[in-house]
């Protein structure tokens, strides 16, 4: 049977939400995905249609959310349903959602210098088959610095500072720039690349990582299916704010 996904695309056009939504939904469609674009949040009201889905992957930057709709993706992807996204387009999507930024894993706070910031990503490499095979690469995009959920699996990093600004007077840090997690028993993929579409183009192994990132996260719900998973020991557990 062929596997679901819905693209949701908006928010802040600056993003390019429109063109990497299409390359995504390409890369899907050449793993045997049906891929739908959708440019409205108003779909998410549906519990039982996401409850169908393999994978949701989010293009929408800056935008606002209702909170029943962030609670029928949470319980979506609790369920086995994979997330995956990049850049602002996932991980900054709701600033004013805490609950979002706890299931995708961090927050964009800044990109010191701008766009237009050259810095190399370092492959981690490790048990996941996302990075299998892959060297560090160079980048000329924005650099993000994001707040991180200290249970994130950290697939590459990026090395801070880079230019002056005033977090320069800390320690140099290395910043995650791929990650996943899992929410439940659903998985969770996300990229800080992807200012402008073209990033894919310009450091091809950025894209290498989106597509086997978007896979990986889609499989999560078959594997819960075989392997017998409860999908409902997350119920009622939480409680949204």
């Amino acid at each position: 049977m062929m596997k679901k996904a819905w693209i949701l695309q908006g928010g802040w056009d600056g993003h390019e939400p429109h063109l990497t939504s299409k390359r995504f939904q390409k890369m899907l469609e050449n793993n045997g995905y049906e891929a739908v674009i959708h440019d409205t949040l108003d779909v998410l009201a549906d519990l039982n249609a996401l409850m169908q889905l393999d994978l949701i992957v989010f293009c929408w930057t800056m935008g606002q959310i209702k909170n029943e709709y962030t609670e029928n993706v949470s319980k979506a992807v609790g369920a086995g349903v994979g997330l995956a996204g990049c850049h602002g387009g996932m991980c900054d999507s709701f600033r004013n959602d805490t609950h979002w930024q706890f299931m995708t894993g961090g927050q964009w706070v800044s990109h010191p210098g701008g766009d237009g910031i050259h810095y190399t990503v370092h492959i981690n490499h490790g048990s996941s088959p996302i990075t299998q095979g892959l060297a560090d690469f160079e980048v000329e995009s924005e650099h993000y610095y994001l707040h991180i959920d200290p249970a994130i699996e950290v697939l590459a990093t990026t090395r801070f500072p880079s230019v002056p600004y005033y977090h320069i007077s800390n320690k140099p840090v290395d910043m995650p720039v791929v990650w996943t997690k899992y929410w439940g028993n659903g998985r969770v993929f996300y990229t800080s690349l992807g200012h402008h579409d073209d990033v894919f183009d310009k450091s091809p192994t950025a894209g290498v990582l989106m597509e086997r990132g978007l896979v990986w996260a889609g499989e999560g719900k078959a594997y819960a299916i075989e392997h017998k998973l409860d999908t409902t020991r997350f119920e009622n557990k939480a409680q949204m704010y």
